[in-house]
């Protein structure tokens, strides 16, 4: 999926986006079953979080945890910060959109399992740390340093996107006996009837260095 052109008119969207806010990205593990609907009316149906695909690291081995992602393709460098739950069960979202997100109650990246690092497309302000992640091809590399000092290497496997109604939980959260990582933001049609983005674009990336088991 190709982000949006440089010239999105986003004074215009501003308030459509203020009120959205967050939308796709809460959603991004809401899809699972069964549905708990909140009553939005935005006519999108959200749901809890699959708990049953929540991945915790080894409690006696502690894991070095993500400090910084870096995409060199895309020029992208950020600070990352730590995401959880939210009292509904829907993940937590970036307060910063220049600020990508690691999901914590999963595995850190490089331990075995699949690490979730959560970031916007856009803002009221223009475009946000993810805005051109849907860019990224297969091969390239995504780079994750740890609080130790070490760097964790991905290669990228897919670029997928998914409407927010068939968004597959299980396979961005839950692990598939490997060591990936998914990157994940908004994506598709934008309308501010239904709530904001329509689609969410998730890369799913291979482990290339960078032990930690």
């Amino acid at each position: 999926m190709k982000a949006r052109g440089p010239n999105a008119p986003w004074r215009i969207l501003a308030a459509a986006l203020a009120l959205a806010g967050a939308a796709c990205l809460v959603l991004w593990a809401d899809h699972s079953t069964p549905a708990v609907s909140t009553g939005s009316t935005s006519g999108v149906t959200t749901e809890a979080a699959p708990t049953q695909t929540v991945q915790t690291p080894e409690p006696t081995v502690r894991q070095p945890r993500p400090v910084r992602l870096t995409i060199p393709v895309l020029d992208v460098t950020s600070r990352l910060i730590r995401l959880g739950l939210q009292p509904d069960g829907t993940v937590e979202v970036p307060q910063d959109p220049l600020l990508a997100g690691w999901y914590h109650p999963g595995p850190p990246p490089g331990a075995h399992g699949t690490a979730v690092i959560l970031g916007h497309v856009d803002s009221v302000d223009g475009p946000a740390v993810f805005y051109r992640l849907g860019e990224l091809e297969p091969g390239d590399r995504v780079q994750v340093r740890l609080d130790d000092d070490s760097t964790v290497t991905y290669a990228v496997h897919t670029v997928r996107t998914y409407l927010n109604a068939d968004f597959p939980a299980q396979r961005v959260y839950g692990g598939h006996g490997r060591r990936e990582l998914n990157l994940v933001t908004c994506g598709g049609t934008y309308d501010s009837s239904r709530g904001g983005y329509q689609a969410n674009v998730v890369v799913n990336a291979r482990w290339v260095s960078g032990t930690r088991s």
